[in-house]
């Protein structure tokens, strides 16, 4: 019997049972829909991420305390001494795979002018960290090296705090604001960034001379951190080794020896590579689990198949009998059945391939969830719909097949 044939006929038994086919083929087109849905919201996860971190530098090295112990008691990095600016001094002399390099220093509190204020945190850097962390400003200027040297009252604002100090839409540049009970002349507004994937604004900061928050706010001779950029981002590995070596040297550190074990760093070092990579296997773990969860569907709709095409066989029996006893072949038997098997999870797949492409824009636009359709994750969809047709409908045709005439056409 020609090929042909053999589809014609599986056409006319699903199109004879429309509404037990589409019952058949909804478990289908629930598991493709939903693995394509979910890969979909991992992926655009995953790129959110990507991106926010590579707004942040993707090759940003951030250089912090360490824990310690003290009289038994292990200390909290934050409250660690150990970075000075004689470090700061040495990286940046020093160290020949970096770009940029800015000491950071930072406090919250109450921004105020006149009646209106805002709570924020003043971050005291140099102008090298607008480099590093991809800023720029919009309106006004940076403040300048001369300004770090003498410890200027001076800043750079971000958006929200411009609409948060300044409601009334008034140009912010040269008007004095108040941090607590200290004065600071606008000199500058950076360019929005709007939120990162994390939920955090970004333009809730306001930038300032290192020196100036190390003298006037904290009053400390340490800094908390020190940020820098390696030159690319293929040479952060090299820029990270250099930096610890450096550090070490500075610190006095004692490097391992046979005899004795050698003395820990007293400082981290974190790179946005590392946080990415660690992201990254985050959320491919979540996309995972998220598709192994969906793919349940597609199992339990692969059963339905096999199900029905046990129901189809047992009702066509007598239909089979009469097939073979005028001479069809039990391959022409096994091939009519599993073409109507595949045939309904082809069609669940295509349909569930539509409806997933578009419940993932509706996800989109109504949820505001990042979301990225991977050519492959449709592929792999309809091929593994494809495959279950196969798997699920091979037992009943060869159940079909195997029937002896005689005895299925007696079939009452």
């Amino acid at each position: 019997m020609s090929i042909t044939n053999l589809f014609k006929i599986a056409l006319r038994a699903i199109a004879a049972n429309k509404l037990r086919s589409f019952l058949t083929m909804l478990g289908i087109i629930i598991g493709v829909a939903s693995v394509i849905t979910m890969l979909a919201i991992g992926q655009g996860s995953k790129k959110s991420i990507q991106k926010h971190i590579s707004e942040m530098g993707s090759n940003m090295i951030m250089i912090m305390p360490g824990q310690d112990m003290r009289g038994g008691v292990r200390q909290d990095a934050s409250s660690m001494e150990t970075l000075k600016l004689a470090d700061y001094e040495a990286l940046k002399d020093q160290c020949k795979y970096i770009s940029a390099i800015s000491p950071v220093v930072n406090s919250s509190g109450q921004f105020i002018n006149g009646n209106n204020n805002t709570p924020s945190t003043i971050y005291g850097i140099n102008t090298d960290y607008l480099t590093i962390r991809q800023l720029s400003v919009e309106d006004g200027e940076m403040f300048t090296d001369e300004d770090i040297k003498a410890s200027a009252k001076v800043c750079v604002v971000g958006k929200t705090v411009v609409d948060n100090l300044f409601p009334d839409g008034s140009d912010p540049v040269g008007k004095v604001i108040r941090f607590n009970t200290i004065p600071f002349r606008i000199v500058g507004v950076l360019k929005s960034k709007g939120y990162n994937s994390m939920g955090m604004d970004q333009d809730d900061l306001v930038l300032a001379p290192y020196t100036s928050v190390m003298k006037r706010i904290l009053a400390i001779t340490y800094v908390q951190s020190i940020n820098c950029s390696a030159i690319t981002e293929d040479l952060t590995d090299k820029a990270t080794e250099e930096i610890t070596q450096i550090l070490r040297t500075q610190h006095k550190l004692k490097d391992a020896t046979a005899e004795s074990e050698g003395d820990e760093d007293d400082f981290n070092i974190r790179s946005q590579e590392e946080l990415a990579s660690m992201m990254n296997s985050t959320t491919d773990l979540m996309t995972i689990l998220l598709a192994c969860i969906a793919g349940i569907s597609l199992v339990v709709g692969g059963i339905g198949i096999m199900n029905i095409m046990y129901v189809s066989v047992t009702e066509r029996t007598r239909e089979i009998g009469l097939r073979m006893s005028v001479g069809a072949r039990g391959i022409d038997i096994l091939s009519q059945f599993l073409i109507e098997s595949i045939l309904l999870s082809v069609t669940g797949g295509i349909i569930g391939v539509l409806i997933g492409i578009g419940a993932t824009y509706g996800v989109n636009i109504f949820a505001k969830w990042p979301v990225y359709i991977q050519p492959w994750s449709v592929l792999l969809s309809f091929c593994v719909c494809t495959a279950t047709g196969v798997f699920f409908g091979w037992y009943p045709a060869k159940k079909a097949a195997m029937l002896d005439p005689i005895e299925a056409i007696r079939y009452e």
